[in-house]
């Protein structure tokens, strides 16, 4: 009877392990904007990776993180929207507050930016690099 106890609990342990080597922990990054620029220009995940961004604007004007493809950077910089609701990978972040957004990445490498008028091409932006 221990015998077969100790051997399920080997293959319970097993199986955990395996489990949790196919899914990468979820990461925190913590971002800060001062003088209209991120304080990241270029960040590397792994596929399937959830990332926990964690912004902090310490600018007297509001800004945007903005996580995407390039469709999704051209979309926002051509858009409308002058305050984004918490999504995923989606935040608007008022001057002097701190704010959280998650993103789960694909296969695919991303961007990052803020789109209000003159910022992305004033350089606010970045690169995330999955692989």
């Amino acid at each position: 009877m221990r015998r077969m106890l100790a051997s399920s609990l080997v293959a319970l342990a097993a199986a955990a392990c395996s489990q949790a080597a196919a899914a990468p922990a979820e990461r925190t990054v913590h971002v800060r904007i001062h003088y209209s620029a991120f304080s990241l220009g270029h960040l590397d995940v792994d596929p399937g990776q959830t990332v926990r961004f964690v912004v902090t604007n310490t600018d007297p004007i509001d800004h945007e993180f903005i996580v995407g493809d390039q469709a999704v950077q051209v979309a926002h910089e051509l858009g409308t929207e002058a305050y984004h609701p918490p999504r995923p990978g989606e935040i608007t972040i008022r001057a002097g507050e701190t704010v959280e957004t998650t993103y789960t990445f694909g296969d695919r490498d991303r961007l990052f930016g803020c789109h209000l008028p003159g910022h992305y091409a004033y350089g606010m932006r970045g690169t995330i690099s999955v692989g």
